[in-house]
């Protein structure tokens, strides 16, 4: 199909992935919304892949925590699990290998703005973890998903037998976050300003698509911790420390 060619020059690159199958990538990134109106019965959307991708990555995921957080008790890995597999989460991620841009979209989800979707685009991440699944086999989708899930799961810290990852701002925000709106907050890079050796980034944390907090700090984990802070002070959870 036409959609694959940049797909494997962008996309694949991300992943660390080369299909051997490619229509399976097609398949993956294919929203019901595109087959509509279409009378060819053979056509497919991603909707069977998603299913699969979930098992797939909630496999890979609690096999990870488990191993990486030997002393944590169930419900600490469950809270890690379920901040992992989110919709937030996979959104966030999807938006890192620019899945959006590739999405084979219909025109109402076109108009309706889809490809920014977190909804369509954590069905679609998790629809092209089961292409690689099915494409390479278990090893490839494990290999594939550490890879994208990296920055997250590098963000875990580390995690004893009576604390959840990392006991701070951020970590606090994310709970009041995932409580009250069953997502995540994104943190996106705003600034950066000075010299190598003594630069000064600027983050700023959404909820729900709108700027609650903002931080300056000289990495950009730091500036993260400050804009987390802020957005606690600012309301989101009444027992933030002051």
């Amino acid at each position: 199909m036409e959609s694959g060619a940049p797909v494997l020059s962008d996309v694949l690159s991300k992943l660390g992935y080369v299909f051997q199958n490619p229509d399976l990538l097609d398949l993956a990134l294919t929203h019901k919304s595109f087959l509509q109106g279409s009378h060819d019965v053979a056509q497919q959307d991603n909707e069977r892949l998603e299913f699969l991708g979930d098992a797939v990555l909630a496999f890979v995921v609690c096999d990870y925590i488990v191993s990486t957080f030997p002393h944590a008790s169930e419900g600490e890995l469950s809270k890690v699990k379920a901040f992992l597999v989110s919709r937030s989460s996979l959104a966030t991620v999807a938006k890192r290998l620019h899945l959006g841009k590739y999405l084979r979209l219909g025109r109402g989800e076109e108009a309706t703005h889809g490809r920014q979707k977190s909804s369509l685009l954590s069905n679609a991440l998790e629809a092209v973890i089961a292409a690689v699944y099915l494409d390479g086999g278990s090893d490839a989708a494990k290999t594939c998903i550490l890879k994208i899930l990296k920055p997250e799961l590098d963000d875990l810290g580390s995690m004893g037998a009576d604390d959840g990852p990392r006991g701070d701002y951020k970590s606090h925000l994310q709970e009041v976050v995932h409580r009250q709106f069953e997502e995540n907050p994104e943190y996106r890079l705003v600034h950066e300003s000075g010299p190598d050796h003594r630069k000064v980034f600027e983050v700023e944390v959404f909820v729900r698509e709108q700027v609650r907090g903002r931080g300056k700090g000289t990495t950009k984990k730091e500036a993260e911790q400050v804009a987390a802070r802020q957005a606690l002070e600012a309301g989101l959870g009444q027992n933030a420390a002051s």
